[in-house]
């Protein structure tokens, strides 16, 4: 499985809209949870891995902007 590295930029798309691209660096990570820094905002989140969709997608995943229906996924 692919996991994420600290200090790399990572990519995704909302569903509805993907010409809306954001952009995450990751700070810090531990087995479970990922710091991750809006390289426009500079905002800073932390976010739960979710094993079950990292499975199935072989890469970890994690809701950057809060799980919902149509919420952008951020893979590593």
């Amino acid at each position: 499985m692919t996991e994420f590295r600290v200090g790399k930029i990572y990519t995704a798309r909302f569903i509805g809209d993907s010409n809306i691209i954001l952009s995450y660096k990751v700070i810090h990570r531990t087995a479970s949870t990922v710091i991750i820094e809006d390289t426009k905002t500079e905002e800073v989140k932390k976010c739960r891995i979710i094993k079950k969709l990292s499975e199935y997608r072989g890469a970890e995943s994690v809701y950057p902007m809060g799980q919902y229906s149509m919420a952008p996924i951020l893979s590593a």
